[in-house]
């Protein structure tokens, strides 16, 4: 099966919650509709940046239908597939699919902090996933507690057909991707960084050529991209060094809660709400990441006013 090729910025979108606490369904079609205006190439739908490990099975079902409808094929659409349970990975891989999904991602199956899959039983849930027939994007990153090294990424890649694409957050990502891509050639279609882009111009360097960042400023990160890959190494370092600082207080600071606060305040959603037992931004807090966002101006500070 053919294998399309995808880069530059696929945001993870939040999931808005209302004061009480139920999926907010209007506000996630607002969501999309200002990514898509963000000038995303692509979005990420029920990631752990969505809030996926709070939402019951119905309510992530009824998300990833309202999604994929509402994207409408303005922008190919991932979706988060996790589960430790193979069955429940294929059922959900199955779904994405019917609805046009154009590709899935999937951490290595874990629960909690001991009860985790090996390399054989990592390698066979891909590997059911993939004979669904969508494309796979690993997702390598610390909360799983499983470590992926790069012999074992490539291996999958492969003898995998639909392991293509690979978000590399770990401890110096730009070093495995560096390796990944080495060792890999051909096979590593897709090379993408995540945590919020806060490490993307080493992972640039090192050959990425994708960034899976929060949705709360993806109009200002893609030109570091589009400069990169036109070989304008210089003006890429300043654009990202002028968003930097914002980049680093939502990742260091404010986590998930950082892209809903903005949207919020920027009027694409109701509420900056997250569930139990995650909690509020302490409003200090807040005001710093209002702030920085103030001074770098993103679309989803201004979209809804």
């Amino acid at each position: 099966m053919s294998v399309p090729t995808y880069k530059g910025v696929w945001p993870v979108a939040p999931t808005p919650f209302t004061e009480t606490g139920d999926v907010d369904y209007e506000g996630m079609t607002r969501v999309l509709d200002c990514m898509v205006d963000q000038g995303v190439d692509g979005l990420c739908i029920l990631a752990n940046y969505s809030e996926q490990f709070l939402l019951s099975d119905d309510e992530r079902e009824r998300l990833t239908r309202l999604c994929l409808e509402h994207v409408a094929g303005r922008v190919p659409v991932i979706v988060t597939c996790s589960h430790f349970a193979t069955g429940i990975v294929v059922e959900r891989v199955k779904l994405a699919r019917s609805l046009g999904a154009a590709m899935v991602m999937l951490m290595p199956p874990y629960h909690g902090a001991l009860l985790k899959g090996g390399e054989a039983q990592t390698y066979e849930q891909f590997a059911r996933a993939g004979e669904v027939g969508v494309p796979i994007m690993i997702q390598d990153a610390p909360l799983s507690g499983v470590e992926l090294s790069v012999p074992f990424l490539v291996k999958m890649a492969r003898e995998i057909e639909l392991v293509t694409y690979f978000k590399v957050e770990t401890p110096m990502a730009a070093a495995k991707l560096r390796a990944l891509i080495e060792a890999g050639g051909e096979a590593i279609v897709g090379p993408f960084d995540g945590e919020e882009a806060i490490t993307l111009m080493a992972d640039l360097d090192a050959g990425a050529t994708g960034t899976m960042s929060s949705a709360m400023l993806p109009d200002l990160i893609k030109p570091v991209l589009e400069a990169h890959a036109a070989g304008d190494r210089a003006t890429a370092a300043a654009r990202y060094a002028a968003i930097l600082p914002l980049i680093n207080y939502e990742n260091r600071q404010c986590g998930l809660r950082a892209c809903k606060t903005v949207m919020k305040e920027g009027g694409v959603i109701a509420s900056d709400h997250v569930r139990h037992p995650l909690t509020p931004l302490h409003p200090a807090t807040r005001a710093g990441l209002v702030e920085l966002a103030a001074a770098a101006s993103p679309l989803a500070l201004r979209w809804g006013r």
